[in-house]
């Protein structure tokens, strides 16, 4: 479509028809009280359109514009608590990793992980990192297909060294539908840079049925991993261009972890809207 002629171009963090026929089948209903109802409860769509908002702004939830008719933060903050509560952006990131599986676009031939720092104002799984300064964060970790499609995400503090991940994120990849026959979880390959290098965790990854393909230390770069392993660092990118999840904000990470799996699952909507 040709964006101009007055024709204004959709915002990032508009909630089309079509991403809310996904969204809004996984949302608990909320329930009016009959005896003293107040006031009338602002409608899923636009708080959803809040919390996109503040996902990639990185504004404040108190400074969320009364334009968007999205009401206060602290509403748009109550309701992602409680959807988080009721588990729903998992079931949309695994939902539309089912459709790009359903639509060949998903490749489980071989995966990406990394785990970059990033800083943290504080709070659970944050701590200091050895290669910053000593400098209070927290990591992502995050494990990808061969293309770059983000699988799955963790959090920890910054303290955490990345092997010590490998087998969480590994396990953290839900059961993947789309195709007849039995979903879908573990990659053929895992692929992963020097950070990874430790025989135990190879040999935990061998267990999982899993091959590891890891960079040792001590040896001279050549290994020729980084012209597969790029799609993560390029996923790194797509996720943190959300100004949310560049620095930490949240004191609490169970407030900060729903940001992460819903960038991952938009990472996904991108992906399928392309196909």
């Amino acid at each position: 479509m040709i964006w101009g002629c007055g024709v204004a171009r959709p915002k990032p963090w508009d909630v089309d028809d079509e991403l809310w026929a996904v969204v809004e089948p996984l949302l608990p209903k909320g329930e009016r009280r009959v005896r003293h109802p107040g006031r009338k409860r602002h409608p899923d769509r636009l708080v959803f359109q809040g919390i996109l908002f503040v996902l990639h702004t990185g504004i404040a939830w108190e400074h969320l514009p009364q334009e968007l008719g999205v009401g206060s933060g602290m509403t748009c903050w109550r309701r992602l608590a409680a959807w988080t509560e009721a588990g729903v952006w998992p079931r949309l990131h695994q939902g539309l990793l089912a459709r790009l599986r359903s639509a060949d676009a998903l490749d489980f031939s071989r995966t990406a992980v990394d785990g970059p720092h990033s800083g943290a104002k504080g709070g659970a799984k944050t701590g200091r990192s050895p290669v910053d300064r000593g400098r209070t964060g927290s990591k992502h970790h995050l494990i990808t297909d061969a293309t770059g499609i983000p699988l799955a995400a963790t959090l920890t503090g910054g303290n955490r060294n990345d092997v010590t991940q490998l087998i969480p994120l590994l396990q953290a990849v839900p059961p993947v539908r789309g195709k007849r026959g039995r979903p879908r979880r573990r990659p053929d390959i895992v692929l992963g840079d020097r950070g990874y290098d430790h025989d135990k965790y190879r040999r935990l990854v061998w267990a999982l049925g899993v091959k590891p393909v890891i960079a040792r230390r001590g040896t001279e770069h050549g290994s020729r991993l980084g012209a597969q392993r790029w799609v993560v660092e390029r996923a790194f990118a797509h996720l943190h261009s959300f100004r949310r999840l560049r620095i930490r904000w949240e004191i609490r990470d169970d407030i900060h972890e729903p940001f992460l799996t819903l960038g991952c699952a938009l990472i996904c909507w991108r992906r399928l809207t392309k196909l």
